[in-house]
């Protein structure tokens, strides 16, 4: 298939390139550079804006067979900052991109959503079924473009597949890239920095019920949703038929673990400083693959947490 990726120049989108190419797709890569990395990129980039219809004149009478989307802002805090970036690029971008596909008549699209439509959780494991209740301005944007595609999929029968990610996390197997945000918020690459730069990592709550007081997450390997996008792209063409799946593993670990494997496989004792809860931190949240297994065929290979550690720490080293 000929295949577009939006935001292929970033931390998942550029693995999940690799991952197409090795299938003998035939990609293209449209990023604004702003937080992908051109060097990543081992296929045709062109350069563009989602938001800008003069950025999409070079991908015109391309005849691509789909889109995988990856390109959106993805830090909930910074959301809640700056709530109109996320509501232009992530609503506003999208939805001139499947103006696009509409003109150029591409009929499949997979789209990187999160489980922070959800919000806080009823129950878990957290299956499809949970209510949506985002407690940001990313996970509302990405529901909302959830809900754009699904009026492209009735009025223009463009179908789609949603994959709810988890905890994204570790570095791409080859150590050709890993987790770079600006600023950066996630646990695993600030605890690289304590470990590289020997300074304390501020945890913050160690009173939550739960075994060792720490909160809970579901953390997937980027290996695996790109793994992970290949079988929706698959299932999406071969069914035709819309759908949504959560990538996840089924288990958390906790804050305090992530913290230990760092500091084994790091090889390096940083001080840890216990600080208050920060508000709105539930105590758990994992999620239910079973669907995306028994549908999509999705196995987690590389998310146990040695391997996810291990090859972060491979590429912070370098």
């Amino acid at each position: 298939m000929k295949i577009l990726v939006t935001g292929g120049a970033g931390y998942i989108g550029s693995v999940t390139v690799k991952r197409l190419l090795q299938e003998n797709h035939e990609v293209i890569v449209f990023d604004n550079l702003e937080q992908g990395h051109k060097e990543v990129v081992p296929c045709n980039l062109i350069l563009g804006d989602l938001r800008d219809k003069l950025s999409y004149e070079p991908l015109k009478r391309q005849h691509f067979d789909a889109v995988i989307h990856f390109a959106a802002r993805a830090l909930a805090g910074e959301s809640m900052e700056k709530p109109a970036l996320y509501f232009e690029n992530n609503i506003l971008g999208g939805l001139t991109l499947l103006e696009f596909m509409r003109e150029e008549h591409i009929p499949y699209i997979i789209f990187s959503s999160t489980c922070a439509v959800y919000g806080t959780p009823e129950k878990v494991p957290v299956t499809e079924q949970e209510s949506k209740k985002p407690e940001s301005v990313y996970g509302e944007s990405k529901l909302a473009f959830e809900k754009i595609l699904y009026w492209y999929d009735t009025i223009y029968q463009i179908k789609h597949i949603n994959l709810r990610y988890f905890n994204a996390c570790g570095a791409a197997i080859d150590g050709s890239s890993g987790e770079m945000h600006h600023p950066e918020t996630h646990i695993i690459p600030l605890a690289m920095q304590s470990a590289l730069r020997q300074i304390s990592f501020p945890l913050f709550g160690n009173d939550y019920p739960t075994p060792d007081g720490s909160c809970i997450r579901d953390y997937i390997h980027i290996e695996d949703l790109a793994i992970a996008h290949v079988l929706g792209l698959k299932r999406l063409v071969n069914t035709k038929t819309s759908d949504s799946y959560n990538l996840s593993t089924g288990k958390g670990y906790s804050n305090k673990e992530i913290i230990h494997m760092v500091q084994k496989v790091s090889g390096v004792r940083f001080p840890v400083e216990i600080k208050p809860r920060r508000f709105g931190d539930p105590a758990i949240i994992y999620g239910d693959n079973t669907k995306a297994k028994n549908e999509l065929g999705f196995e987690p290979q590389y998310s146990d947490l040695e391997t996810i550690i291990q090859s972060a720490w491979q590429w912070h080293k370098k």
